[in-house]
């Protein structure tokens, strides 16, 4: 099986419960078979089993409480 891998940019992390929060909301979406999400830089970086839109991954992370980074 084929995986795809995307990085993003998040913005309004400071914190471990923030990247906990992030990574749940995004971990719960179907096609992701992994997250990763960098506190520092603030990056988020998924595996999937077929590539995410922005959109999908927005709604996401707006549910966490937090913005995607254009």
């Amino acid at each position: 099986m084929s995986t795809s891998s995307t990085t993003f940019g998040v913005d309004g992390m400071t914190c471990g419960h923030c990247v906990s929060a992030v990574t749940a909301e995004v971990g719960s979406l179907e096609p992701v078979t992994d997250v990763h999400v960098e506190l520092a830089t603030g990056e988020l970086t998924v595996q999937s089993v077929r590539p995410l839109t922005d959109t999908e991954i927005a709604v996401a992370i707006d549910e966490a409480g937090y913005a995607l980074r254009p």
